[in-house]
This record gives C-alpha cells, sequence and structure tokens, in this order.
C-alpha cells in the first residue's frame, strides 16, 4: 500500500463514522490537501470525513505522472494488462466491506445496495479480463493487406457522476486500462469517498502514474477538459455540462465520451400480462429512488389497459418503503441540489392541477432528502415533469392508442439514453423498439445496463459509448496498416 506524502487533518468530528482518512492519489502516493470540504449523509444529513480539494498544482503533477506512465503503459501486452484488471477486481473484492460502507454513508443507498454496487464494479474489470480488441483483416488481394489495429489514446480525464459512484466510474477506468490509457478520475463533490478509497487500495496492483484520483469541484473538472497533455475525456453527467465539455475539448481536439440526460420512456402495450409487467416497471422508475440514468422516466400504458396499470402501479410503489433501513432498492435523494429540484417538479404539478394519485408530500419529520414514491396520472406532454427528466421518485403516467402517436411522443431530443417496450409480442415489440431513438432498448425487462452491450446515448443523450467489446473502441485510435503485397 502507498503511504502519505503529508499527514493532513482527514478526520471526522461524527463518532459515529469509521476512522477512515481520504486523500488524492498522484503517482502512486497519497497526497493531502490544505483544503478540504465534507459531505452529508443523505439519509440523516449529518456530516461524513473530510475530503481533499485538489490543486492546480495536484492536476498538473498527476498530469506528468501519467504521461510518464503512459510511455511504458502503452507498450503492455494485451495478457499483462489483462491480468492487471484481474488484480484490481480482486482489490474490490478484498476491499468489498470499506467500500461497501463508505458508498452507502455518501449516496444513502442502503447496505446491499451499496455492497451489490461494489461487486458489479469488479464484474466490469473480470469482464474486460477475457475481452479485448484483435487486430482485424479489412481487405486483402494480390497487391495489399490491409488491417486494423488499435493504439490507446494517452491520458484519461475521467470525471464521475454521484448516482452509481463506482459502478458507472469503474466502466471508464477499466476501459481505459484494459486498451492501455492511463486515468485521472474526478469523482463527484457529493460522492467523493468510495473512488478515492478505490484508487488508493488499486495502487497495490498497478504501476504508479497509471490510475490516479483528485477530488475536486466543477473548477477542477473544467481544468482537466482545457488540459492540454489530457488526451480524451469521459464524462457521465446533464447535458448543460456535457455541452461545455465539447465545446472545451474542441480547443485541443480531445476524444470525448458524454453520457447525459436519459429522459427515458417505457411503452405498455395493449397485450402486456400486467401481473408480470407492472412490478418490472415499478423498479424501473423507482429503484435507487429514481436516480438512475436509463430508469423509466415517462411512462405511456395502451388506454385498454390504463386504469387497472395504474391502480396495480400504487399498490406496487408501497412497497418501495421511505426511511426503511431494511428497503434494498429505495432510499433518500443522494444531495440536497437534488432532492431542492425534485421538490420543485412536485410543486410544479401542484401549482398545475395535475392529477397526483400517491405520494407528493415530502418527508413529515426527521432528517434526510426523502421523497415517496409519487405517480402523476396523466400530465400533459409539455408538462415539466414530462419535458425534463426528473431524477427523483416522480413518475408521470400517460396513455395512448395509436403506435404512430406513442413513438412520436417517446423520441424527445432529451430521451436518446434508453427506453423500455412491454409486450409478449416479440416482432411487434422489437418493430417498436427499431423506431424508438434510444442507444438502448428493454424488452420486457426494467433498464439496467449490461457489461457485454454496447451503451450509448443518441441526440443530447449523449455522445460515444462504453461498455462491451465495442466500446473499447472509443478508448482507442483505429490504426489502419496498408502492407503492399510484391
Amino acid at each position: 500500500m502507498p503511504s502519505a506524502e503529508t499527514n493532513g487533518a482527514n478526520g471526522s468530528s461524527n463518532g459515529h463514522l469509521p476512522a477512515v482518512q481520504f486523500f488524492n492519489v498522484i503517482d502512486g502516493k497519497l497526497r493531502a490537501s490544505e483544503e478540504h470540504h465534507q459531505v452529508v449523509d443523505p439519509r440523516t444529513e449529518e456530516p461524513l470525513w473530510d475530503a481533499p480539494v485538489a490543486t492546480s498544482q495536484d492536476l498538473d503533477d498527476a498530469v506528468e505522472a501519467a504521461n510518464r506512465a503512459f510511455k511504458t503503459w502503452r507498450n503492455s501486452t494485451t495478457a499483462e494488462r489483462q491480468k492487471a484488471v484481474h488484480d484490481v477486481a480482486n482489490c474490490i473484492l478484498e476491499n468489498v466491506d470499506i467500500l461497501t460502507e463508505v458508498q452507502m454513508r455518501e449516496t444513502g443507498k442502503s447496505r446491499p445496495m451499496s455492497k451489490f454496487d461494489v461487486e458489479r464494479s469488479a464484474w466490469h474489470f473480470e469482464y474486460y479480463r477475457t475481452v479485448a480488441l484483435e487486430d482485424e483483416l479489412q481487405y486483402e488481394d494480390d497487391t495489399v493487406r490491409i488491417i486494423a489495429t488499435h493504439a490507446p489514446i494517452g491520458v484519461l480525464g475521467a470525471i464521475s457522476p454521484w448516482n452509481f459512484p463506482l459502478i458507472l466510474s469503474t466502466v471508464k477506468v477499466v476501459s481505459a486500462l484494459a486498451t492501455g490509457n492511463c486515468v485521472i478520475i474526478k469523482p463527484s463533490p457529493f460522492t467523493p469517498y468510495s473512488l478515492l478509497k478505490f484508487c488508493e487500495l488499486a495502487q497495490s496492483v498497478l504501476p504508479p502514474g497509471v490510475f490516479q484520483a483528485l477530488n475536486g469541484g466543477a473548477d477542477l473538472g473544467e481544468r482537466m477538459t482545457l488540459h492540454p497533455a489530457i488526451h480524451h475525456i469521459s464524462f457521465t453527467g446533464t447535458i448543460a455540462v456535457g455541452q461545455r465539455i465539447l465545446r472545451n475539448c474542441a480547443g485541443t481536439l480531445k476524444k470525448v465520451i458524454l453520457e447525459l440526460a436519459g429522459n427515458n420512456a417505457c411503452i405498455v402495450c395493449d397485450d402486456a400480462d400486467l401481473d408480470a409487467v407492472v412490478p418490472q416497471v415499478a423498479i424501473g422508475a423507482l429503484f435507487h429512488a429514481g436516480q438512475v440514468c436509463v430508469a423509466s422516466k415517462r411512462v405511456y400504458v395502451h388506454e385498454s389497459l390504463y386504469d387497472r396499470f395504474l391502480g396495480r402501479l400504487v399498490e406496487e410503489s408501497k412497497k418501495f418503503a421511505v426511511d426503511d433501513d431494511q428497503s434494498v432498492t429505495f432510499g433518500p435523494l443522494s444531495n440536497r441540489v437534488n432532492y431542492e429540484r425534485a421538490l420543485g417538479i412536485i410543486e410544479d404539478c401542484k401549482k398545475n392541477g395535475y392529477k397526483i394519485v400517491t405520494g407528493g408530500d415530502v418527508r413529515p419529520k426527521g432528517k434526510g432528502f426523502w421523497i415517496p414514491p409519487t405517480i402523476v396520472a396523466k400530465p400533459p406532454d409539455d408538462a415539466l415533469l414530462v419535458r425534463e427528466e426528473q431524477f427523483a421518485p416522480i413518475v408521470p403516467v400517460m396513455s395512448w392508442t395509436d403506435e404512430d402517436d406513442v413513438v412520436a411522443r417517446a423520441n424527445l431530443d432529451n430521451a436518446g439514453l434508453g427506453a423500455s417496450v412491454y409486450t409478449p409480442d416479440l416482432d411487434r415489440a422489437q418493430r417498436i423498439a427499431r423506431r424508438l431513438e434510444s442507444g438502448t432498448v428493454w424488452i420486457n425487462q426494467f433498464e439496467r445496463p449490461h457489461h457485454a452491450g454496447f451503451f450509448g446515448g443518441w441526440k443530447l443523450s449523449g455522445f460515444g459509448g462504453e461498455l462491451g467489446k465495442q466500446g473499447l473502441l472509443h478508448y482507442c485510435h483505429t490504426q489502419s496498416l496498408q502492407i503492399a503485397k510484391p
């Protein structure tokens, strides 16, 4: 394990917290900071640990270390990199308890959900232990042989979200490492702890400078996108920030991967089996209090079964208990900013007289960013709740009768990340799915990305993509070797 370069005061006054310290990780060493910030526990609003804030010098040092390490790491073999990602997977699993505890505190997730996130993060590394890009023969005749090969880009700046800090960040980290790139990751300032600790632990199995972590706010992310010695950026977050990043990266023509808003449509057809479908839709909409990029944000139900579906969905939503420590799948909103935004959406529904059939009230007592499952029946298509991604347990349920009409309503510009279709008629399901302008469509299942399936947004929902074998192409330059024949 690395040793700290300096001994900063990284404890917390909260006696209920484990005695854990957090550092930036630069060139294989732990570096404390003169400036710190604290995040609060979303369940209790109690302050958590001190998190170091990286300086401009810290960023320059990390970039220099990454470029130095890249000179060697880029020449590592596929077998060497696959061993490295396997070692990181083992490192995660060997430290599952501390990573689970830290992520649980910063996100408000239940312990089982947080542990699942940690274990799934290890799956990402294990998947790429056996999946890699190979040279591909593109063309051959009597005069020439053309081979496509895949070269690493350089230093990746990974800017991570707060809703699944480990799962979504490890996608970026393993994709970079598996393709011979070096990576500097910046966690969300709302959830800095689990990523800083993960990077610290990974130093025991990776060469210095290959994987580093710097904590900070939007100003640090801005400097990363403008830094001339960072060669590509992978960002998960809002459309507005993604657009700014794309503009910043244009100055140095960085490669860019953006996963942005997912105002995802869920279409329930008239032949759907409600016994099977309603629980799936409820999980798709309410898992982690709706704070999932691909969650069902807009539910369209055929008019012929609308009333029965709505009644069952209301009953199913009661299983997502508020303030229940034993609830695996539900919890508070993860930070005050998102909480206040969600309250504004509920207030807009009330002001406009939309029919709230369950929920709609904030937690009446105690601390924490709690909102109960809230279902709104048939709000108009121009409602704020329908037009914008709510990222909260507030679910609009609309009706439809014409397939062309529901497809057109589903295909909003900010709805190109995911979608779902429920019907036992698989030909019909695929026909609808292929008309949806969405990077991924789930058929007869709630929306969850799979590590083996390419994942990328269309339109305002993204730029480039990750996961699966194809995702590795977005972390490489493709080079054509055109070999003349005698």
